[in-house]
């Protein structure tokens, strides 16, 4: 199989009031049960905070102050060849959450805050999100396989 480059990606880490973690459907449809943090793929020339301000934008209605990274993941699928490289930073809201609201690449239909407990219970990637959430520092989480 011809190797490609990777795909990068941003997602944020953001909490609420409650500490709880914001976390999005990560299938168009919902057609998985699979959840994750908000946030897509890098644009060439455009700086990954203004990335992620743009992509937090889209899936969630929310404008945000992107801060620190916590955590780089890596995932691919061997069928294809398709790796990714997601880069996980802490963010804030600036605002409140909209209540009505449309990603407009029609991609996340679905999101909701969770606690670390709940968090646990979910189907969700990567396995490291909740360490990553609730820790402080940078962690790197190794290639892992995608899910399908």
């Amino acid at each position: 199989m011809k190797s490609r480059s990777p795909r990068i990606a941003v997602r944020a880490l953001l909490h609420d009031a409650r500490d709880r973690l914001l976390i999005v459907n990560a299938y168009p449809g919902a057609r998985l049960d699979l959840w994750c943090a908000p946030g897509g793929g890098v644009e060439p020339g455009t700086s990954l905070p203004d990335n992620l301000i743009r992509e937090m934008q889209e899936e969630t209605g929310l404008t945000v102050t992107v801060g620190a990274p916590a955590l780089v993941n890596e995932f691919h699928d061997p069928d294809t060849g398709f790796h990714q490289v997601d880069i996980y930073f802490r963010c804030t809201a600036r605002g409140p959450m909209p209540e009505t609201w449309r990603d407009p690449e029609g991609v996340v239909s679905h999101r909701r805050f969770v606690t670390r407990e709940e968090l646990a219970r979910l189907r969700h990637k990567p396995d490291s999100l909740g360490p990553a959430a609730w820790g402080e520092g940078l962690l790197y989480d190794p290639l892992e396989v995608i899910l399908k």
